[in-house]
């Protein structure tokens, strides 16, 4: 369709995120350094943010549209879901806002997700795909946006392409008021990449990350018990990130990977510890992999394809080894997610989705 076109569609049927539900959530805080006046003035970021989606992000700006097994976002160019902007003013100083900022405060600093979800019986048109929270401080220190964003449309790369065009926009507006034509410094693709020349018909691949569990069956064992529960906050101070990164230097892992790998034993730790008979329980580990780089998809590309890895250990063997040979568990799992595995992860899940649809219609 030409750009002018009442109606426009950009098929998200093919990306796997829809299936999740899932949005993403960013923290960014920006110190005003010289107590400028009109710092981050909103009526600028709405009136740039609104540019943007309509002229360059249109699906942005549209609805889901769910039918016939088929999931669409659909643009209007008479009518807009301009993305939904909140704000609040907060009387602390700067070094608190930061301390929030820093403990990921969300129910803060974040717009909350929509409770919403894409469905084919009653699908809601009203669903926003980005939300923004603005934070002042009365003493003009600092300012912080809150973005949440929903993930069949942009992966975290694109994410910072989307940020960049519009603080590049902004910018614009704020020194040269209206204006006709500005081109984007990342102009984004829509649609999701094809991926089915990576599909191998003589490899398989188990799927363990995918398998359903109805909770009303899920074993019991794995829990601590009601009167044993408690709640541990995995902090990791600026000191230990850097010896984390250092030892994740050292052998040959991501950061994140060691992360990981901290939790992992964590987690499995504590619960060892409230209920030693679990030691030969099962604990599946799963982390979310961009594959962007390994399908050769380029960084324009909104939507990249994102596949899960797995590994599964006994908790008792993750609370027994050290951290750094988990996190070589973690990137193992990792590393096995090559375009014939992601292939095969999308295909086990829709197949999983057909058959959702298909028990939902008996």
């Amino acid at each position: 369709m030409t750009a002018d076109a009442p109606e426009t569609r950009f098929s998200i049927s093919n990306n796997p995120s829809y299936l999740y539900q899932a949005y993403f959530s960013y923290i960014l805080e920006y110190k005003n350094g010289t107590q400028a006046d009109g710092f981050f003035d909103l009526e600028l970021l709405k009136k740039s943010l609104n540019i943007l989606v309509r002229k360059h992000y249109k699906p942005v700006a549209g609805w889901f549209q769910a039918r016939n097994n088929s999931i669409d976002v659909v643009y209007y160019s008479d009518k807009f879901n301009d993305p939904p902007v909140t704000t609040q003013t907060l009387d602390m100083d700067y070094d608190t806002l930061s301390r929030h900022v820093h403990d990921c405060n969300v129910e803060l600093l974040v717009p909350a997700a929509p409770s919403a979800a894409i469905t084919f019986e009653d699908p809601d048109p009203n669903i926003p795909m980005i939300m923004l929270k603005v934070t002042y401080l009365e003493s003009n220190e600092a300012v912080v946006l809150g973005v949440t964003y929903h993930h069949s449309l942009m992966d975290g790369t694109a994410f910072w392409m989307f940020m960049a065009n519009w603080s590049a926009l902004c910018k614009h507006l704020h020194e040269h008021g209206e204006i006709a034509e500005f081109d984007i410094p990342h102009p984004p693709t829509f649609e999701f990449p094809d991926i089915s020349h990576f599909y191998n018909p003589s490899k398989t691949f188990e799927h363990p990350e995918y398998i359903l569990v109805n909770p009303n069956q899920f074993s019991k064992r794995l829990q601590p018990g009601p009167e044993k529960i408690v709640e541990k906050i995995l902090e990791i101070s600026v000191e230990q990130q850097q010896a984390l990164r250092q030892q994740a230097r050292d052998i040959g892992v991501s950061f994140t990977e060691i992360l990981c790998a901290v939790l992992w034993k964590g987690v499995n730790s504590l619960r060892l510890e409230l209920n030693p008979e679990i030691g030969s329980e099962s604990s599946l580990y799963t982390c979310t992999v961009n594959s962007r780089t390994r399908a050769g998809v380029s960084n324009n590309v909104c939507a990249s394809p994102v596949t899960i890895a797995s590994r599964e250990q006994t908790v008792a063997e993750i609370a027994a080894l050290e951290v750094c040979d988990i996190a070589q568990l973690a990137h193992k799992a990792i590393g096995k997610c090559t375009g014939e595995y992601l292939s095969s992860s999308y295909r086990y899940l829709h197949q999983q989705f057909k058959q959702e649809q298909d028990d939902r219609c008996n």
